[in-house]
């Protein structure tokens, strides 16, 4: 497990750094925008990781429900915690990005800003939910949460689809064009995010099984001492 993990570590950062040296180096200069554009290789794998932990955050909620399975649970709040993370890094590269091309900071009642604020929103919650109720039904209320959450997800996704935004159109699918060796970069840190959503999730993972073994340990010598 440790050597698994080991291996990973190194890997990842391997990854991530030649997705940096891609990204600000390798990667072709953006003829409009310049090289501000190549937030571009951050703001997007962001986004895509982020909806990837939220997707698993999802379907683990469901099992929970289901079969009120304990590491189903931490899967589904180890992933809120990792996806929030990411979608936090799409919220702030967005708006850097945004000033020197579109002259503002933030677009109000652009649907594809409002829908990822919203999603986000909704994490935040779920997590707030998870850390301030001590109830026995807060897993389950939790789960319902994220489920709602999750439904946000495809709106984020699809928006600029189906609204005027002003946001760029898709440049992968919905006609939009990318050079490829930008979809290269693109794609290589992709890759190293995810990598990095995997090795972050693995340690929180190892961190809330511990925890709620030492919970568990207490309330039993709790249990035992109230008995005597």
């Amino acid at each position: 497990m440790r050597r698994g993990f080991t291996l990973l570590a190194l890997a990842t950062a391997l990854l991530l750094s030649f997705a940096l040296y891609e990204a600000l180096i390798a990667a072709p200069t953006e003829q409009t925008m310049g090289d501000v554009q190549r937030i571009f290789y951050y703001h997007v794998p962001s986004a895509w990781t982020a909806f990837v932990l939220f997707l698993i955050n999802f379907v683990s909620s469901i099992v929970y429900l289901i079969r009120r399975n304990p590491k189903a649970d931490i899967l589904a709040l180890v992933s809120a915690e990792v996806g929030v993370v990411f979608c936090t890094v799409v919220i702030v590269t967005g708006p850097i990005w945004a000033r020197p091309v579109w002259g503002i900071w933030w677009a109000p009642g652009d649907i594809r800003l409002t829908t990822t604020l919203v999603l986000w929103l909704i994490y935040i919650s779920y997590l707030i939910l998870r850390r301030m109720s001590t109830g026995g039904r807060t897993p389950v209320i939790a789960a319902v949460v994220a489920i709602f959450g999750a439904l946000d997800v495809p709106l984020v996704y699809f928006s600029i689809w189906f609204f005027r935004t002003q946001h760029p159109s898709p440049v992968i699918g919905g006609g939009g064009s990318l050079d490829p060796r930008m979809a290269h970069v693109l794609l290589i840190n992709w890759a190293a995010f995810l990598c990095l959503a995997w090795l972050l999730s693995w340690v929180r993972c190892e961190l809330e099984v511990a925890t709620r073994r030492v919970d568990e340990a207490q309330a039993l010598e709790s249990l035992r001492e109230s008995s005597r």
